[in-house]
């Protein structure tokens, strides 16, 4: 992947709830310069949106299959999306 700007929605299943998933992923994706949200989503998915370089894009999706300690991630689906602008800063939104 190139290091133009990219943003990607993403939707993680498995045991991704109550593991504190959400706060992990906004320190992976502050600490690999991203920006966007990260929320729990009413399935028991939790859903994200990635914005930046294209290679620190791809780095957080190989990551949310790790998550933290507790998870136990069986999907990743991605889908790459066109923003108006692009967020400031990453949130956990809900």
């Amino acid at each position: 992947m190139s290091d133009e700007y990219e943003a990607v929605l993403v939707r993680i299943t498995g045991k991704v709830q109550g593991v504190s998933y959400r706060v992990w992923v906004r320190d992976e994706a502050v600490q690999l310069g991203l920006t966007g949200w990260v929320r729990n989503e009413a399935d028991g998915s939790v859903a994200a949106l990635i914005v930046g370089p294209g290679s620190a894009v791809s780095s957080m999706i190989e990551r949310f299959w790790h998550g933290p300690s507790a998870a136990a991630v069986s999907d990743v689906e991605t889908q790459r999306t066109e923003l108006a602008e692009r967020p400031s800063g990453f949130r956990i939104t809900g």
